[in-house]
C-alpha cells in the first residue's frame, strides 16, 4: 500500500486496520505524533489529513483513501517555521512538551478554517487537546499571535 506523508510517497506493508499512528511511528519512524490515550480523547496524536486535524490513534490506515498526511515534521522546517510553531516558541507554550505537536497541528487546522477565531472558538476547538502542564492561557495567546501573523502575510 502507498501513502503520502509530508509530501513524500511511502510504500508500507501493514494490516489495513493498523492505526495510522503506529504506521507513522513504528513503520516510518516519524515520531512527532505521540501516543497519549489510544481512544482519540487527548489529541497528542493529532495529524492533518488533507489539512483537517484528525486523531491518528483511531484512524485505520485503510481509511486514508489517498489523502495527504501531514505531521508536525511536515508543517514547517527548522529554517521556515509555520506561524503557529513560531508563536508557540514566542509565547513559551511548552513545558513538558509531550502534547505540543498535537496542539500545534490542531491550532494550524483551526486557523486554516477560521483565520480570526474568537477566544471562545479557540477554547472550543482546542479543548479536545489535553495539556497536563496546564498551559492553556499560553496556548490561546499563541493561537491569537499566529492568527495575527498569518493575516499579515
Amino acid at each position: 500500500m502507498e501513502i503520502s506523508v509530508n509530501g513524500e510517497k511511502r510504500e508500507i506493508d501493514v494490516a489495513l486496520d493498523m492505526p495510522l499512528l503506529w504506521v507513522l511511528r513504528d513503520e516510518l519512524g516519524i515520531m512527532g505524533p505521540k501516543y497519549g490515550c489510544g481512544i482519540a480523547q487527548c489529541g497528542a496524536c493529532t495529524v492533518h489529513i488533507d489539512g483537517m486535524a484528525v486523531r491518528s490513534c483511531q484512524l485505520a490506515v485503510s481509511d486514508l483513501a489517498g489523502g495527504e498526511v501531514t505531521t508536525i515534521e511536515g508543517l514547517g522546517t527548522p529554517d521556515a517555521l509555520h506561524a503557529v510553531q513560531e508563536a508557540w516558541i514566542e509565547e513559551q507554550v511548552a513545558q513538558c512538551g509531550y502534547c505540543q505537536s498535537g496542539q500545534i497541528m490542531q491550532a494550524a487546522s483551526l486557523l486554516d478554517a477560521d483565520p480570526a477565531p474568537s477566544d471562545e472558538k479557540i477554547d472550543a476547538v482546542m479543548s479536545g487537546n489535553l495539556c497536563r502542564c496546564g498551559t492553556y492561557p499560553r496556548i490561546r495567546a499563541a493561537v491569537k499571535s499566529a492568527a495575527t501573523k498569518l493575516q499579515e502575510t
